[in-house]
């Protein structure tokens, strides 16, 4: 897409003045890092604190009187069983099973709130529209998001906003002074997901930088997601694969009724999943990355493809996901030719300690 065609958050003019270097992303020019560099914006989650801005994370409102009954035929979650002010991870399908855009679903006063990746917000939006219903369905255009992360999260927040959020739970939320404070993230660490004003959130966004909090970009989102195994759309998933292939089984409630994707999804379970997402930690400095080949160690035959692929700044050593056709303990990953060893493990690499 050409620059000047590239959609800018409001804190663009923010990111350029701290020295970011500016990337296109899904339609947007975003930053991919700061002057610190992507390893000291991962630390900085991973030991203390950063702050995102995914302001180009589509948010996509839901009114009226059918708008429960148009969310529990388009995801795979359960909505109905959602609190008032509490969100769940959710997952749109097509017909076949294969993952239109995976989701943050939240109920809130008066809407329905869908958190869609960026990349996919106009397919998202034109998807809810032909499944339809008695519903409003639009863009809440007027917000955006950040997203601060890391074990000091919470006492940041809370300096920062005055806000009472040190009993707010895992995927609930608290409105407080025109902000949604949502216990939410993509990092594998504790954090907090906000909700601004698109007029606000300059100034939110320096008060943040004042407390000292490290600015982060996509390519520490990427290497911190990555870590968690957490997936990322065009990547690990799309419309060929299906949410069990992934992992996400848990977020496909087969018991609540009927939506779409149900009869395709429910086939593949009883006949069995042709590829499953793992984890492989490589030998060597090799960094394994997308589309690459996969061999089985024994016989050389070809049994899967990496999906993500990077340098761990965590544990010091390559890693990958990928979907395989068949579980082993060691595969061969094809890099500049060479095929490199690694061990396949659970595509959790890096787990928090709460």
């Amino acid at each position: 897409m050409p620059a000047e065609q590239l959609k800018r958050t409001p804190l663009y003019q923010k990111h350029v003045d701290l020295g970011a270097k500016m990337v296109p992303f899904a339609g947007w020019e975003m930053p991919v890092y700061y002057p610190a560099g992507i390893i000291a914006e991962h630390t900085a989650v991973r030991t203390s604190v950063g702050i995102f801005d995914i302001g180009h994370m589509g948010l996509v409102k839901i009114e009226g009187e059918g708008a429960l009954s148009l969310i529990q035929k388009a995801t795979t979650n359960d909505a109905s069983r959602l609190e008032l002010n509490q969100c769940q991870y959710s997952i749109l399908c097509n017909e076949k099973g294969g993952v239109v855009d995976d989701i943050l679903v939240y109920r809130l006063p008066m809407l329905y709130l869908i958190v869609a990746n960026a990349s996919n917000t106009d397919k998202v939006l034109g998807w809810l529209r032909t499944v339809g219903g008695n519903t409003n369905i639009g863009l809440y255009e007027n917000y955006m998001m950040l997203s601060v992360q890391g074990p000091k999260a919470f006492a940041v927040v809370s300096t920062v906003l005055n806000a009472p959020i040190s009993d707010l739970k895992h995927n609930h939320t608290l409105w407080w002074r025109d902000i949604i404070i949502s216990r939410t993230g993509y990092t594998g660490e504790d954090g907090l997901e906000l909700i601004v004003a698109k007029k606000e959130v300059a100034g939110l966004w320096d008060a943040f930088i004042k407390q000292g909090v490290q600015p982060c970009g996509l390519g520490a989102r990427d290497t911190l997601r990555l870590e968690a195994g957490l997936p990322l759309y065009g990547h690990e998933y799309d419309e060929e694969t299906t949410p069990l292939e992934a992992g996400y089984g848990w977020a496909v409630k087969f018991e609540k009724g009927g939506f779409i994707g149900k009869a395709a999804l429910l086939k593949e379970k009883e006949a069995g999943l042709k590829k499953t997402l793992v984890g492989i930690e490589m030998e060597g400095r090799s960094i394994p990355r997308q589309g690459q080949s996969i061999f089985d160690a024994e016989d050389s035959r070809s049994i899967g493809k990496v999906t993500s692929g990077t340098f761990s700044p965590t544990l010091r050593k390559p890693i990958a996901l990928a979907y395989l056709t068949d579980e082993r303990k060691r595969a061969l990953v094809e890099i500049r030719g060479e095929k490199i060893p690694g061990k396949v493990v659970d595509k959790t690499f890096y787990k928090s300690v709460k």
